[in-house]
């Protein structure tokens, strides 16, 4: 087994994952000797050999990124409260008799907020969310561990809305796009976690007319950096918070759990990824 003390980015494709510049940037910057950051990818049919190859490789821990969540989350048998309820795995941490799976990403999410947006209350009020996918999962888990009386979840297929809200014991209302509009008029916070409005991808069409100017709207879409939902909402004078901050928030305790050092993102952090997202070549991301 090799000295060197590996983290894995798990995916299948995991070409442009950002997660080693995030890491190998800490690493470099706090000074941690024989590490690094790998990307490492994994089809499916072969993610069970990989993870029991850990010990081997000299693998302290791991990232998961599609499609792999659930995969290792059913391949594993330890997990924290989060990874539980989600029944997901985004950071592997390696606990000495054994693997724990844990998620950071409504970590992450919650993070951003507060760092971006430090003095708005965006808890005391209902939170609109926008798609019922799986980026939505974390999200509606933490706003209602944070408190947020009624979350209305806005999708395409009412009933899948609905069912997701059960799955996950989310007090909260599913509502059509037809809906949305009317609907703002109370809200505190408007979260897109859906497609739409990322570059390549059809463009969010919401009326904000009805949002109260001193709510929060953020989208975790980070492609292009402020999405139109974002400017139109900054515009009205509604206070914004981009994407990119949840990538770099939720790489935070996976960081600390694998090194014993908790990271900070920084401005020249955000920066360092955001010329990886805008090559001066200008070629794909």
């Amino acid at each position: 087994m090799s000295d060197l003390s590996r983290v894995w980015v798990l995916g299948w494709p995991v070409t442009h994952s950002r997660s080693p510049l995030i890491h190998n940037h800490w690493i470099k910057r706090l000074g941690i000797e024989n590490a690094v950051y790998e990307k490492h990818g994994v089809p499916p049919e072969e993610l069970t050999a990989t993870l029991s190859s850990f010990r081997d490789e000299g693998v302290i821990g791991a990232n998961v990124t599609v499609p792999h969540k659930e995969a290792v989350f059913a391949a594993l048998s330890h997990y924290d409260d989060a990874a539980r309820r989600l029944k997901a795995v985004n950071t592997i941490v390696d606990c000495g008799t054994h693997f724990e799976g844990r998620n950071t990403d409504g970590y992450g999410f919650m993070a951003n907020l507060k760092a971006e947006a430090p003095d708005v209350d965006f808890t005391s009020k209902p939170a609109m969310v926008l798609g019922a996918g799986g980026a939505a999962r974390a999200i509606l888990v933490a706003l209602a561990d944070a408190g947020v009386p009624e979350i209305r979840l806005v999708n395409r297929t009412v009933e899948k809305a609905a069912d997701l809200l059960t799955e996950l014991d989310v007090k909260g209302t599913a509502l059509s796009w037809d809906a949305a509009p009317a609907a703002l008029e109370d809200v505190g916070l408007l979260v897109n976690t859906s497609s739409l409005g990322m570059t390549g991808m059809d463009p969010l069409e919401l009326s904000l007319n009805k949002l109260d100017p001193s709510a929060l709207v953020t989208d975790i879409v980070y492609s292009p950096l402020e999405t139109d939902l974002l400017a139109r909402a900054r515009a009205r004078g509604n206070a914004t918070v981009d994407g990119l901050g949840m990538l770099l928030h939720q790489a935070v305790p996976g960081f600390e759990a694998w090194f014993g050092v908790r990271p900070h993102v920084t401005p020249e952090l955000r920066a360092l990824i955001l010329e990886d997202l805008n090559p001066k070549d200008g070629g794909e991301n």
